[in-house]
């Protein structure tokens, strides 16, 4: 059963008996914490609960908040599947249109973004997906993926719907852009690499297909991670004074803010 996390620098021993804290080590002059906000958005599986709130709601939450900032007019509201598919439940349910399935998985591919190389990426996304087309022939689509790294995998998927009978493709991505990368150990390699650093991000949408691209914003990001975070710090009479205000999230590979000092 779900016990608790291990705090930031935690240490902790677990015995048939207990569990103990041997030690904390602190972040610097009480600094808050920098937990990935990646974590939320792609990485973790939808069940984990970090910070005392599920990834799965999270992402649902930034899928609401997509909504707000980035409506358009559609039939449907869909998604990459499977990481984006919380995000698309609720964008789906802020805006009021239905939730439809337009691209089954191939479950024996791999993640696709971190392959070696470009050619390997292609060929790895042209075997990932299959085409549900009687569920989107002749419609308006809107497709919601959790991000765009690199740009190779979200092309030819809307090139795919296309091909298949979709009248229009709007792509929804709730995350902003990934424009640094990360030296924390998440395999963002280049800047270069980044579709967000290219020439081609000013007419993206022209780039990969679509009929319109938009990010979710830094700020709605970020506030659908700590909504539930700061909601359940006020009501918490448990929440020591100290650790009231102190939520922090490392948002370096979106703006450039690292949390430590980089030694090169």
């Amino acid at each position: 059963r779900y016990y608790r996390e291990v705090l930031p620098g935690e240490i902790v021993k677990i015995s048939r008996h207990d569990v103990q804290t041997l030690d904390v080590v602190r972040r610097p002059e009480g600094d808050p914490s920098a937990f990935c906000i990646f974590e939320y958005v792609y990485f973790a599986r939808p069940d984990s609960i970090f910070e005392g709130q599920m990834v799965y709601s999270v992402r649902r939450r930034c899928g609401q908040q997509l909504a707000i900032e980035a409506p358009v007019e559609a039939d449907l509201v869909s998604t990459v599947p499977e990481s984006a598919t919380p995000a698309a439940l609720g964008y789906a349910e802020k805006c009021g249109l239905p939730y439809v399935e337009v691209l089954c998985k191939n479950r024996y591919v791999g993640r696709t973004f971190i392959q070696p190389n470009m050619r390997l990426r292609q060929l790895g996304v042209a075997k990932k997906f299959g085409v549900l087309s009687d569920n989107f022939k002749g419609k308006r689509v809107i497709i919601i993926d959790d991000s765009i790294v690199r740009g190779n995998t979200i092309s030819p998927i809307i090139k795919l719907l296309r091909e298949s009978g979709a009248k229009e493709v709007h792509i929804r991505v709730a995350s902003p852009p990934i424009r640094f990368p990360c030296y924390m150990g998440i395999n963002i390699p280049t800047k270069e690499e980044l579709i967000a650093n290219r020439p081609e991000f000013h007419d993206l949408a022209n780039y990969i297909g679509a009929d319109s691209v938009v990010y979710l914003s830094v700020e709605g990001l970020v506030s659908s991670v700590q909504e539930s975070i700061k909601a359940r710090q006020e009501n918490s009479l448990k929440t020591p004074k100290s650790h009231i205000g102190k939520i922090g999230h490392c948002t370096a590979c979106l703006t450039g803010a690292y949390p430590v000092e980089l030694e090169w």
